[in-house]
């Protein structure tokens, strides 16, 4: 898996292009986000995984779902304290409707429920969030607040 880094940053970017309406600049943020794949990836037993769909033609990947298990406190909802986060779901604009993400996605929140995960969070586009609702996604009660270093 750790082989596929490369290509899931460039679907990483496609992504986080559709979130934001336009395309991402390249940057720094692509080494560090391929260092801490190849690393994350080729751990053991590791944390993050990544599923995939090749491209049809065999060059590159088609589709993704990256996720990782964080360990946090447990409460009364999750004693374990174990909680999944989804990364990336994305298939490249050629692939589209053929349900690589859908599949891809049933693979992580298998590997998820296999680590003992009962609780995974992500944020959805417009255009992913009926499939993750259909995978039994549902909104959220509380407030999502951000901090960012440098901005007080």
């Amino acid at each position: 898996m750790a082989g596929d880094a490369a290509e899931l940053v460039r679907l990483r970017a496609v992504m986080l292009g559709a979130m934001a309406g336009q395309p991402v600049e390249p940057g720094p943020w692509q080494q560090e986000a391929l260092a801490m794949l190849r690393a994350r990836l080729a751990e053991p037993a590791p944390t993050t995984v990544a599923y995939v769909v090749d491209a049809p033609d065999g060059v590159g990947l088609a589709a993704c779902a990256v996720g990782a298990v964080d360990l946090r406190l447990g409460g009364p909802a999750n004693p374990s304290g174990r909680t999944g986060y989804v990364y990336n779901v994305v298939t490249d604009a050629a692939y589209r409707r053929r349900g690589f993400s859908r599949a891809c996605m049933s693979a992580l929140l298998d590997w998820f429920a296999d680590c003992g995960v009962s609780t995974v969070d992500l944020r959805a586009t417009a255009d992913g969030e009926p499939l993750y609702r259909e995978l039994g996604f549902a909104p959220v009660s509380h407030t999502s607040l951000r901090w960012v270093a440098g901005r007080r």
